[in-house]
């Protein structure tokens, strides 16, 4: 065998990296970028491999992606060594699940994706265990090793079990339905679909049922054959590239890559590329489409076929055109549109389409007014291209984001094992130098006039295409877009239009709008970039309080871990006016919403230039969070505090924000309905809590005098609570204190009139079910969140009992809720903290009925109590050990370590040590007192548990979806579909004689027992099929069977063993009939409250001392 090449040791790394790297290509061409981390906690590894949704057949959309989630379902446990042996009696992993079972028992987790030209599948583990002396396992025994043995037979030798195909299709087709509704997705697909046919980007890239199983074995395709030659055509170990980072050396490392990977077939196959095809062509641009979407936006966007830049990595030009055309300062497109009361966003930037080709996109979100002037807008834009133009391009612009690019990279920190190789394999595809994989085209390094001017001549009057996207305009929509069912409208652009362009596209300077102009130069560029470094035996766990009064109380700590020049401030404005009601919320919303309008272009410098700030309302007051390099920190915070203190309540810009707001409460009722159900949990279970209908209401009533009058009482007697972190010695801190201080000039708001939060208690044997309306007509998904209470948020024996739960459900309620059981694919199972209390719950997103989806859930349950029972000690520690390392997971960079602390102050506990203490509590726990546990506070049979369900019901159905099918065409077109069924399977099917069969069975009533029955009465008096034959049929037509009916408006009324390809478990045990809350108010009212939070430890014990520093 060809001995493993290395390509290089040498990477350019930023300034405080300490990983060390290997790039090195396997004898099967498989290149491997191999990361040692000596300080890491956790490892990962990543494969990319180059093809995705751009290579589906065009008569199969989706298979890519398909592909992609059959990998997941078992592999043959081939060794590497003996590939070219008949693997065919190999034996495989032990369970379809034993990848990811494994991975959740050694504190890891996995996913993948499918884009247009590639799929990218990733874990994470932990990076090394410790065995009962404390000695850390490595070699064969480790954690990355044994993942990464799983993970290589994903490209060696998966399974395409037919017993998981149906499964993992209607997963396919439950993520394609939860995005049904999604204007990202919708318009995305509206895009692609009135693209050019003969370029892939007019694909439907996600795929459904219809298209990856109906449709096709209705034209008599096997279609596990088709996946099986779609990874055996395309996925090749030259076409693949593995990230592989780990506490391992690297030549430990390169040993295990070469020993597992060996055996991932090498095809020589080329590139996947699109040279010469462009997605916009003669035939669709100088178009406009009008899309009428889901929720109330307003986007006008400017789309030009544009040059691939993947070789232009050195100078990259198109970030040159989009830093002038996105900028948002004083003379940019934005400002100029911002007061004219027409626009209140714009973004541009390339987009690559693929190898061989690009798009370039302006996109701008309008105003009502600004959507009636968007021809008026378009000119404006290519006025502005013409003034970038009109000058060669200036080197210093170029000068002043290739000196930000080299800032960032340099202090760049680490981010988390996944990302990390999930990111690095996607970039190892790309024609890069591989000593700059890190950098990759993070950094410019070089002015090229040239090829900035070349790339503003794809930016033409000629070379475009519009999309508007409004509820209102124009008012009729005749089309529907064939996958996602958008309503839209596309005609040519008119004569007179195309030449109003064409003016402001050839416009000379004297005649151009004089407000326009090239930006200046950023007065915000960090030039103080120094970190006093200084060795420290002891990191310190917590900030010192180092101001305690009446007025303010300020923490700080002194970076002593990351040492990069970059801090972060948060201030609180703590003053309970401002969420006593949902008008006052409503109000300090709005006076956040107008202070953030008012610093729109001063703000833009800061924040290309890596500083940034954030505010917002919060239920007890308001809060400021400023961040990026130190060196202008403050500066930035006084502007916002001015400005605040300050703030003109224009009119106009009133109505443009409170609108905006507005739509933003409407379209609320628009998401995805796992996103909403949590909201209508806190509700119930708070003191204090509103709903959006309720900010709805009295946002709608706001006038400018309402905001003019409210906000100076909301500054007038405030809390200050503040939290100095990073590159700021004790003195900053106190400065900026001094500066808050001074600036606003507050009164002190007194302890005893802080806002107190507080939870409802549920009592013990209570159960209690909310039911809501979606308010999406359109949206066929239900939703429930099943929430059991546990008690009080800082008791640390329950938390640590109720964390181990949710670690040892993770895995298991998705393999069996989602995966086996198909109920939707969306399944979450696990911890729910709130403000003073905790509990467990389990959120599905499904067709299915809620009753049904509880019905599962106790089943589920009860199962897993028994499984509890049954579980050996080995796999309990085995699950402790995994927790507990996700526990003491290391921060990776400093913004995780502010918002750590920022949450332990915000939240007034001041645990700042919770995490030691959830492990010193977790290291004693036993099996037993897991069960007396499970027992006592969840079992679906307890007498002393305390539940609430949350139920949100779908408008829209199936059977609507479907349309009003007579009782006869359903019964005719389910014998017509399962015929179809059998003759792709081989089997002769007699209609007549299958019809027959059907003659008294109610089909129309959904009586799938009845249906099994009629066809395997077929398969054995018909046809004589062999019985095991005949009930490996019959297990697949059952999985059909869940999708057809459902298609056909048959509401299923009695399931049967295996229905819908799924693996149930025994029914539910009988449990008491929930209560229903119909009066919030009084069930609120029945409730016992909490005890306030209050520190778990003494202030006097974070006084400052002497600092470590």
């Amino acid at each position: 065998m060809a001995p493993i090449e290395r390509v290089t040791d040498e990477l350019d790394a930023p300034a405080l990296d300490d990983r060390s790297y290997r790039v090195i290509r396997l004898p099967n061409k498989l290149e491997a970028l191999l990361v040692h981390d000596p300080d890491t906690d956790k490892a990962g590894a990543a494969v990319n491999v180059n093809v995705g949704s751009f290579s589906d057949p065009d008569d199969m959309p989706g298979m890519a992606h398909a592909v992609e989630h059959l990998l997941f379902m078992g592999t043959k446990k081939v060794h590497p060594t003996r590939y070219s042996s008949n693997i065919a009696d190999r034996p495989q992993y032990p369970k379809e699940n034993d990848y990811n079972e494994y991975l959740s028992a050694h504190s890891g987790y996995s996913n993948a994706y499918t884009a247009a030209t590639e799929t990218n599948y990733y874990f994470e583990v932990a990076a090394s265990s410790e065995t009962d002396s404390g000695k850390v396992t490595n070699g064969a025994s480790s954690s990355l090793y044994g993942a990464l043995d799983r993970f290589a037979q994903f490209f060696i030798s998966p399974l395409f079990l037919s017993s998981t195909l149906d499964r993992e299709l209607k997963a396919v087709d439950s993520e394609n339905k939860k995005n049904l509704q999604s204007d990202n997705w919708r318009l995305s697909q509206l895009s692609k679909s009135l693209s050019s046919k003969k370029h892939p980007y007019h694909h439907f890239s996600t795929g459904n049922l219809q298209t990856l199983r109906d449709e096709p074995r209705e034209r008599g395709v096997d279609v596990r054959k088709e996946f099986i030659h779609f990874h055996g055509e395309h996925y090749s170990a030259n076409r693949m590239k593995l990230v592989v980072l780990g506490k391992e050396s690297l030549d430990e490392l390169e040993t295990w890559v070469g020993e597992l990977f060996a055996g991932v077939h090498n095809k020589d196959l080329p590139q996947k590329r699109w040279d010469g095809l462009q997605p916009l062509t003669k035939l669709e641009l100088m178009t406009q489409i009008f899309a009428k979407p889901v929720m109330d936006q307003r986007t006008l966007e400017i789309c030009f076929p544009y040059q691939d830049e993947e070789f232009l990595y050195d100078s990259q030009p198109s970030r040159y055109i989009s830093h002038l055309i996105g900028h948002e300062g004083p003379g940019s497109i934005l400002a100029f549109t911002k007061a004219k009361g027409w626009a209140n966003e714009l973004s541009a930037g390339p987009s690559s389409v693929c190898p061989g080709s690009a798009l370039f996109q302006i996109s701008i979100k309008l105003t009502e007014e600004g959507l009636n002037v968007y021809r008026e807008i378009v000119e404006i834009v290519f006025q502005y291209i013409s003034l970038i133009k009109e000058k060669p391009p200036q080197e210093w612009i170029v000068d002043e984001v290739k000196g930000m690019s080299e800032v960032d990279f340099k202090f760049q920190e680490k981010s988390s094992a996944s990302n990390f190789v999930r990111t690095m394999c996607s970039t190892m595809q790309k024609p890069l130098p591989r000593k700059w994989l890190l950098s990759a085209t993070d950094l410019i390094r070089k002015f090229d006039g040239d090829a900035i001017s070349k790339a503003l001549g794809y930016l033409r009057a000629d070379n475009y295409r519009l999309t508007i996207v409004s509820q209102r305009y124009p008012g009729e929509w005749p089309m529907k877009e064939r996958w996602y069912g958008t309503e839209y409208n596309v005609e040519p652009i008119s004569p007179e239009f195309a030449a109003m362009v064409k003016k402001a596209e050839e416009v000379t300077s004297k005649d151009r709008i004089p407000d326009l102009h090239l930006p200046h130069k950023n007065e915000f560029i960090p030039s103080k970039l120094t970190v006093e470094k200084k060795d420290v035996t002891e990191m310190a766990k917590a900030p010192k309080l180092i101001r305690n009064d009446e007025l303010v109380r300020t923490w700080w700590k002194k970076d002593d871990k990351f040492w990069v020049p970059r801090a972060n401030v948060f201030v609180t404005l703590r003053n309970p006016l401002a969420a006593t009601l949902p008008s006052t919320s409503v109000k300090t919303r709005m006076f956040c919403q107008l202070v953030k309008d008012a610093l729109g272009e001063y703000s833009y410098d800061a924040e290309i230039a890596g500083l940034e700030y954030e505010l917002g309302d919060y239920n007890v007051g308001i809060g400021i969070d400023v961040s990026g390099y130190n060196d202008k920190i403050s500066v930035l915070l006084e502007k916002v505090l001015v400005t605040m203190r300050d703030l003109e309540v224009k009119p106009d810009r009133f109505e443009i924000v409170k609108e905006r707001m507005l739509r933003g409460y409407r379209n609320w009722d628009f998401q995805q309905p796992y996103h909403q159900v949590g909201e209508f949990t806190t509700w119930l279970s708070s003191d204090k809590a509103w709903v959006n209908e309720q900010y709805l209401a009295e946002a709608a009533h706001l006038t400018p005098e309402d905001i003019s009058n409210f906000y100076p009482q909301l500054l007038r007697q405030v809390h200050l609570e503040i939290l100095c972190h990073g590159n700021v010695y004790k003195e900053d801190a106190l400065r900026i204190t001094d500066m808050v201080e001074t600036t606003l000039k507050p009164r002190a708001l007194p302890a005893t009139q802080w806002q107190m939060a507080r939870n409802l208690i549920l009592a013990p044997g209570s159960d209690y079910t909310f039911q809501r309306k979606l308010g999406d007509p359109a949206n066929v998904n239900h939703c429930i969140e099943y929430y059991i209470f546990v008690g009080d948020v800082v008791d640390r024996v329950l938390r640590a009992k109720l964390l181990l739960l949710g670690q040892m459900t993770e895995e298991a309620g998705f393999d069996q809720l989602r995966t086996k059981e198909q109920l939707g694919y969306i399944v979450f199972t696990g911890v729910k903290m709130q403000a003073t209390t905790m509990g467990y719950r389990i959120i599905i997103q499904s067709e299915r009925p809620t009753e049904y989806l509880e019905e599962r859930i106790n089943a589920f349950l009860a199962h897993f109590g028994k499984s509890l029972q049954a579980m050996s000690t080995e796999d309990f520690e085995s699950h402790k050990s995994s927790l507990i390392a996700k526990r003491l997971e290391k921060i990776k960079n400093l913004d995780q370590e502010s918002s750590r602390f920022w949450s332990h102050i915000s939240n007034e506990y001041l645990d700042f040590l919770s995490r030691e203490h959830d492990v010193s509590h977790l290291k004693p726990l036993t099996r037993s007192d897991l069960i007396d546990f499970f027992n006592h506070y969840i079992h679906p049979t307890s007498p002393s548990r305390a539940k609430l369900s949350v139920h949100m019901i779908a408008q829209a159905s199936p059977k609507e979806v479907a349309g009003n099918i007579s009782p006869a065409e359903q019964k005719e077109k389910v014998i017509s579909m399962l015929g179809k069924y059998l003759t792709a399977m081989g089997i002769d099917a007699d209609q007549e004689k299958l019809t027959k069969r059907f003659d008294d069975v109610d089909v129309p009533g959904g009586d799938q027992a009845g249906i099994i029955h009629a066809v395997a009465e077929y398969l054995d008096e018909d046809v004589e099929m062999a019985e095991e034959e005949a009930n490996e049929v019959l297990v697949q037509g059952q999985q059909l069977l869940g999708t057809i009916l459902p298609s056909l408006g048959v509401e299923v009324k009695q399931a049967v063993d295996g229905v819908d390809g799924v693996e149930k478990l025994p029914e539910a045990p009988p449990v008491k009939k929930a209560t229903p809350v119909e009066n919030v108010r009084e069930f609120k009212a029945g409730l016992q409250l909490t005890i306030g939070r209050k520190p778990v430890t003494d202030l006097s014990e974070f006084l400052d001392t002497e600092s470590k520093l």
